[in-house]
Order: C-alpha cells, then structure tokens, then sequence
C-alpha cells in the first residue's frame, strides 16, 4: 500500500486551519485567551476571550467575563459583554446577562436574556418625549 505524501501534508493543513480548542467541564480557566482558533466551552472560563474564530458556549458552559470573536453559538451561561462580529446564535438553553453587540442574532424560544442587544451595523434610534417633539416642531 503506497501513500501520497503531498496528500498527507495537504489533510494536515486542514487540520491546522479548522482547529477547534476544547475547555473541558471540569477545567476552569482564570485569566484572558487570545487565540485564532474556534473554541467549544463546556467547562467554567472567568476573563476575557478573543479569537477571530467561532465561539461555542455548550450547556454546561459557564463564562465570566467579556468574549470577541467572529460567530458564536451559546447553549449554556454567560455574565458579561459578548461581541460578536458575524452571527450570534442563542439556543434554547441559554442565559445571558450583561451585553450583547452582534452583526446578526438568532433566538431559540426558551432563551433567556437579561441583555441590551445591538446589532451592528444598524442605525441607533432615540426615543423622543412628546415635549421634545413640541420644540423641534416649534423651531423653524
């Protein structure tokens, strides 16, 4: 049986570029990450986490802190900012405090979040008092 090495080498490179770093259920992380991988938390992470990957906070995961990065999908407990550039997936089992900015958001029934969203790329709005609206009525 005979191998092709530059196939090898090739499904190694693919390897590298989907890599996909795992915390554990039982692993807590104290401190901030810096990566360009995608992350898969199934275990506890109290700090900051930045990555121009996907984000994947499974239902057992619990974060502390502030998370960046390209898109997300939370199914388990988040008390913090999140910032997600791409889209911003909330499974059904989720529960976020704090805030959320993302470019897109999509929301399984049963979420629960106790966030201000905004989403990015969107113009901000301002709720006027009817007083207010009287005086720019008024001014010529």
């Amino acid at each position: 049986m005979a191998f092709n090495l530059s196939n090898n080498k090739e499904m190694q490179s693919n390897r590298e570029t989907n890599k996909i770093d795992i915390i554990e259920k039982t692993t807590r992380i104290v401190g901030n990450i810096i990566s360009q991988a995608d992350f898969r938390i199934d275990g506890k992470v109290e700090g900051t986490i930045t990555t121009t990957g996907k984000v994947v906070i499974g239902e057992e995961g619990i974060v502390h802190g502030k998370i960046s990065c390209e898109n997300s999908d939370v199914a388990g407990s988040l008390k913090g900012n999140l910032d997600v550039s791409g889209i911003l997936s909330l499974k059904s089992t989720a529960r976020i405090e704090g805030e959320v900015i993302a470019g897109k958001l999509a929301v399984e029934s049963g979420a629960n979040v106790d966030a201000s969203i905004s989403m990015k790329g969107a113009k901000k709005m301002k709720a006027i008092s009817s007083n207010e609206k009287i005086q720019s009525e008024k001014t010529a």
